[in-house]
């Protein structure tokens, strides 16, 4: 997300899927997402419209991982920014039977722009039983504004058979130091994996008025559906 136009991020990206899962021995693996908007954090990225998005990751047996990401995005005109590439470094395993931590450092990259929206955040996300999560982020950058930031997200993911399930989300940024307020959002999915490797969702998004008068036309009431590959 970021200003004057509004950017996005891990993948909440592509959201909740990237969310704290441990590594494996040497593993490898992606994916590929056709959405009908790109939302991060309660706010479009691409003004309502469409975006192709694709990811890598890659992690060794210790823990330690790497991924890269990109999306088409559309901000203000002014900034001719078209694209955006998030890059991760980081570590993620089991803390116990149930409880799994992944803590990185995200840099946000937006390639050919007329100023600089480039920024950096540490996450951490903290999950239990795979379904239930608490999300941090902060950044001393925040939104490429030279300001702290600081990011929080519960969510949750509820299994309703081998195929269909909701997830839920609420967040709270605090952009007060660089913008002087801050805002609330949250979203609500279904998800169906008709056939492995496809999956289908459609979230709906809300924002409290405090977005909506820091990200006029951006924040609010919308709905996006994507169809996603994994692999």
């Amino acid at each position: 997300m970021r200003i004057p136009f509004f950017r996005t991020s891990i993948p909440a990206c592509a959201c909740l899927l990237a969310m704290a899962a441990p590594a494996t021995a040497g593993s490898f693996g992606g994916n590929a997402m056709l959405t009908t908007d790109y939302v991060w954090r309660g706010t479009t990225q691409t003004q309502g419209d469409h975006a192709i998005q694709a990811g890598f990751k890659t992690a060794s047996g210790n823990g330690l991982y790497g991924s890269a990401w990109g999306s088409g995005v559309e901000f203000a005109p002014g900034t001719h920014a078209s694209s955006e590439f998030d890059f991760v470094v980081g570590w993620a395993g089991n803390l116990a039977d149930d409880w799994a931590l992944d803590v990185n450092l995200t840099h946000y990259r937006y390639p050919g722009t007329t100023v600089d929206l480039n920024w950096t955040e540490f996450n951490g996300t903290a999950t239990w039983k795979r379904n239930y999560w608490a999300q941090f982020g902060w950044s001393n950058d925040a939104l490429a504004s030279g300001r702290h930031g600081t990011y929080a997200q519960l969510g949750a993911r509820l299994p309703l058979d081998a195929q269909w399930r909701l997830e839920g989300a609420v967040g709270h940024y605090w952009l007060d130091e660089a913008y002087g307020d801050s805002y609330a959002h949250a979203q609500l999915g279904a998800v169906w994996a008709f056939k492995a490797p496809f999956e289908l969702r459609v979230t709906a998004h809300a924002t409290d008025d405090s977005a909506r008068r820091l990200f006029p036309d951006l924040a609010g009431p919308r709905v996006e559906a994507a169809l996603q590959a994994s692999f």
